[in-house]
């Protein structure tokens, strides 16, 4: 507490106060200039905004076609690196196990660090990992390479979706920019199977890896200049035990799928791995109920339109998987595709599909809301790969393909870009971080679920064919093809899944901002 006094005594006091003030006044300046240059950077964002959508676009196509235009390549680095069956899963596994496991703390990360910083720093990383896989000369090289891609992936992805959401917050340009977004999260793997193709066959299967340099350049030089979210002004503190079990529990549950889907079932390492992780994610949320500062806040997930969204993008993540995995086999086994020509069969597919999340969700989600088209695009998709189970070995792509393809593209693009859109609407500046990590999270594990359990289905059915019967080349054909049959089914059923669990889940009404709960 000062106390007045016009003594002489007092002067000496008065000369540090001066001192004090000229200090204060100093530092009020760097403030107040420093806000000056946010402001700047942040007017320049917001008047390039559609520039900042096409930084934030080209990020996220690296990060999804990576997953695919890597399987396309697969045999081709085999033959070249001498690796066995055996480890081959490993360049897949590799990237999953990093990427899906460290989602969350990168969201994080991305809210306490600043999001232009992360996602800078992601670009560079991923970038340097694809060089040095496309340079690799070696099996563990290349799993090396491929785990830090997922590293610097999981920076990458959150930091570019929570950049969306704080660059478009009218409601209209939201729905448009999100539609746009969802698109190339929904349309970046068959991008990745047509690119990956054309690659492997004029180029070499290096160039799978290497591709990633232009588009991460591109976003590099664009997002330096135009984005904005430097360190944040309030920034949260990092729950370090909430890390690690979020963590750990991902990484077991990622590993344990990849486990199944190498080994059976009935795999005590597989039960071992998904029940470790479960009892990890369950410590997580008893955790995050009491911590100061969590790591994802329960409101985050718990807001109703929210965890909607964030079912939907699981299950659609797992039901998709039964179309791009199993369509693609069965055109390049069953009809003889190449590479190339498999990834142009699903480019109907990609334009419905873009068409819908553009136009449609556009011109309706920002009047009515999520429900009216979410659970609809889940009907939709399962009628897709319901259709396609009438597949023979004697189909053809105009009769028998084409169509369902239509419709499943169709569904998809009623189911994305709502569900990213209404994933991270009204959160806190805060968390927009982390509640774009949850959406990149449920993706991920969605689509290792689908690869893992659609495979065991699959492999299961082709065995049993062959039970009692001679194993004759049209009989092994006749298994593979109701192998296909079996996945397009419970790929319908996931699908069906949704329908149910989103209908029930979101509420009819425009978007709204408020955390308003599953419970109420």
């Amino acid at each position: 507490m000062k106390h007045r006094s016009d003594g002489p005594a007092d002067q000496g006091g008065g000369g540090s106060s001066g001192g004090q003030g000229g200090g204060e006044g100093r530092h009020a300046g760097r403030q107040a200039e420093r806000q000056a240059k946010r402001e700047v950077v942040r007017n320049r964002a917001q008047a390039h905004r559609w520039w900042v959508l096409a930084v934030i676009g080209t990020a996220q196509l690296m990060v999804v076609l990576d997953a695919t235009i890597v399987n396309i390549a697969l045999p081709s680095a085999q033959k070249a690196l001498g690796f066995s069956n055996g480890n081959r899963q490993w360049v897949i596994t590799a990237y999953a196990l990093a990427f899906g496991s460290l989602l969350l703390l990168g969201g994080r990360v991305a809210d306490m660090v600043g999001r232009k910083i992360v996602f800078l720093t992601g670009l560079v990383g991923f970038a340097a990992a694809s060089a040095v896989g496309g340079a690799a000369q070696s099996f563990e090289m290349l799993v090396v390479a491929r785990a830090a891609q997922g590293v610097f992936g999981a920076m990458l992805a959150p930091a570019a979706l929570s950049l969306l959401t704080t660059t478009f917050t009218d409601a209209k340009e939201r729905a448009k920019a999100f539609g746009i977004y969802g698109a190339v999260a929904g349309a970046g793997g068959a991008v990745g199977l047509l690119l990956g193709g054309v690659l492997t066959e004029y180029l070499d299967w290096r160039w799978c890896l290497y591709v990633n340099l232009i588009f991460a350049v591109l976003a590099i030089v664009g997002g330096a200049r135009l984005l904005e979210g430097g360190r944040p002004a309030e920034r949260p503190g990092l729950d370090l035990p909430g890390a690690f079990l979020a963590t750990a529990g991902l990484f077991c549950i990622v590993y344990g799928f990849s486990n199944a889907e190498r080994h059976h079932w009935g795999s005590a390492q597989t039960w071992g791995f998904l029940v470790g992780g479960a009892v990890l994610l369950v410590l997580f949320v008893v955790r995050e109920r009491v911590a100061a500062h969590p790591l994802l806040p329960l409101r985050v997930v718990l807001n109703r339109q929210r965890g909607a969204s964030y079912l939907a993008i699981f299950l659609a993540g797992a039901g998709l998987f039964g179309v791009f995995l199993f369509l693609t086999y069965y055109l390049q086994q069953i009809q003889g595709y190449s590479p190339i020509k498999t990834g142009l069969a699903f480019l109907p597919m990609v334009g419905v599909m873009i068409v819908m999340s553009v136009v449609v969700t556009n011109a309706v989600l920002p009047r009515t809301g999520p429900k009216p088209l979410v659970p609809p695009g889940m009907l939709f998709a399962a009628g897709g790969m319901a259709w396609l189970t009438g597949l023979d070995l004697h189909s053809t792509y105009a009769a028998h393909i084409l169509a369902p393809l239509l419709l499943t593209g169709f569904g998809v693009g009623l189911i994305f870009a709502p569900a990213f859109n209404m994933a991270t609407a009204g959160v806190r500046p805060r968390d927009a971080g982390v509640a774009s990590a949850m959406v990149n999270t449920c993706q991920q594990v969605g689509g290792s679920v689908g690869t893992s359990l659609l495979n065991t289905l699959a492999t299961t059915a082709a065995t049993n064919y062959v039970v009692g019967k001679r194993p004759t080349k049209l009989v092994l054909a006749q298994a593979q093809m109701h192998s296909f049959t079996v996945a397009f089914w419970w790929s319908a059923a996931i699908f069906g899944l949704g329908v149910v669990l989103t209908g029930l889940i979101y509420r009819w009404g425009r978007p709204a901002t408020g955390d308003q709960t599953i419970a109420t």
